[in-house]
């Protein structure tokens, strides 16, 4: 059985948590949909407030290398305009160097879970990337509950 696609966000204003699930058999086209309520998402949030994220990955599984190719970038950058460096970006030194970071409308991020079903990935990133601030999971409810957690302050 195919697991059914996920290509969601959401804002919960009460926790300043932005919650985005990309799961099952995803193609370009529904990486581009779900980029969009990413993106718009952002747009919730107060300006020159700090917010944390829960990226759940886990089941998401890129049809083809187009759809992969589309969806690398996206968390990256679009945490990159509101001043966060995922800790995986090391590992592509050329697109690293170019990587700008800012704060769109005085918003930061000042956290960040991500979860995905490779464990061997996921714990090789926790391994090398892992922080006080940044965790990555292969327990999407572990993932849930320790960003959920995380004080992050005025």
């Amino acid at each position: 059985m195919v697991p059914a696609k996920i290509t969601e966000t959401n804002w919960y204003p009460e926790k300043r948590l932005i919650v985005t699930h990309i799961s099952g058999d995803i193609e370009k086209i529904d990486i581009e949909q779900w980029e969009k309520s990413f993106k718009d998402t952002f747009n919730q949030i107060e300006d020159n407030t700090t917010f944390k994220i829960f990226v759940n990955m886990y089941g998401f599984k890129a049809v083809n290398i187009d759809a992969h190719k589309r969806f690398r970038g996206i968390v990256p950058l679009t945490l990159a305009d509101y001043g966060w460096k995922v800790g995986y970006v090391d590992l592509f030194e050329e697109e690293a160097k170019t990587m700008t970071y800012k704060n769109i409308r005085g918003v930061k991020c000042v956290g960040a879970a991500h979860s995905h079903q490779d464990e061997t990935k996921m714990d090789l990133y926790e391994t090398r990337f892992g922080s006080d601030k940044e965790h990555f999971f292969s327990d999407p409810t572990q993932a849930r509950q320790w960003i959920e957690d995380l004080e992050i302050g005025n």
